[in-house]
């Protein structure tokens, strides 16, 4: 791989406040951040790729290559589930290995922004629908899981699932009802809405993505210790599961003729974890589950190594493809 594109992710402002975080709990700083600011940056950054993407969507309209692209993410947020379901129950019970599936058929969003912020730097063109692949990945990846539940799990109670309420919590829940809402207003105010809220959605958006991530080392150091719950079958599955994923999504990618940004961003997509949205599903459906499993794995193992080795191991093979 070319060392040239892990040192320009790397030398990335945002992600060296990320490692900038991780280093204050390490060194035992008494660094940190009122819960309420990060929760506050969260929301900005959905409503910024949100309201982006739904502009970008109202120019260029729904295409043969956006519903090729949307069709492809739904696909993959579907099939990584159960596949990686069976993998886990090599070592885990049907209630651990159901929601650690599902987060990895969902998706990282500061992830995806990150790899945005790489694709800039690089001066590589990717198309703003790419976000309404990133909305539409978390929902069937919630809803493949509770269905892995219902079938392989012993419900001890014998307790039947309220599957409106599991259907509600997978469409509704706060971070996939803003996004989905966010790409709404963007499509419907189009070029007027993007230049009124350009000072908002554009300007700001690097300095706010910089605050979350010092935020999410912080969060992440401190996860390193639930990691000897996870045992090394699962610490391997965090490292090696985004890549295989992302290969799957590159084939893809390739299959259908993305440009290479587009194709990047949706190899991150396949590759990346959910920490927020699928966590807080998992945690209201299937208590049963460890959320030290499914929230370390995500956050403190796939999320690092994707932000400093996948993004640019993944750009690396799509140059490799496409040349």
């Amino acid at each position: 791989m070319n060392v040239s594109l892990v040192v320009s992710n790397l030398l990335n402002p945002p992600v060296l406040f990320f490692f900038l975080g991780m280093l204050a709990v390490l060194v035992k700083s008494d660094l940190e951040i009122p819960a309420p600011i990060p929760k506050l940056f969260s929301l900005y950054l959905l409503i910024a790729i949100g309201f982006r993407g739904g502009s970008e969507l109202a120019k260029s309209g729904i295409t043969q290559d956006v519903f090729l692209t949307i069709g492809a993410a739904i696909l993959m947020s579907c099939v990584v589930p159960i596949y990686t379901f069976f993998i886990l129950r090599i070592k885990l019970d049907p209630y651990n290995a159901a929601a650690i599936a599902a987060t990895y058929g969902a998706i990282s969003a500061v992830t995806f922004i990150t790899a945005g912020s790489f694709l800039d730097q690089l001066n590589i063109a990717s198309d703003g629908y790419m976000v309404a692949a990133l909305a539409l990945m978390e929902s069937p990846a919630i809803v493949v899981g509770l269905i892995l539940v219902k079938v392989f799990a012993v419900n001890q109670d014998g307790q039947e699932f309220d599957w409106g309420e599991i259907l509600r919590e997978s469409f509704f829940n706060g971070s996939v009802f803003l996004l989905f809402g966010s790409i709404i207003i963007g499509i419907l105010t189009g070029e007027h809405g993007e230049e009124v809220l350009k000072p908002f959605t554009q300007d700001l958006f690097y300095g706010a993505l910089t605050f979350f991530l010092l935020d999410m080392g912080l969060v992440a150091a401190k996860r390193i210790q639930d990691l000897q719950k996870a045992g090394v079958f699962l610490i391997a599955f965090a490292i090696l599961t985004p890549i295989f994923n992302a290969g799957i999504g590159i084939a893809i990618a390739k299959l259908i003729q993305m440009p290479q940004g587009n194709a990047l961003l949706f190899a991150v997509l396949c590759a990346s974890a959910s920490y927020i949205a699928v966590p807080a599903a998992m945690r209201l459906t299937v208590p049963e589950a460890n959320p030290s499993l499914y929230i370390s794995t995500a956050l403190a193992v796939t999320f690092p190594f994707n932000i400093l080795v996948g993004i640019p191991l993944y750009l690396y093979g799509i140059n490799l493809f496409w040349s």
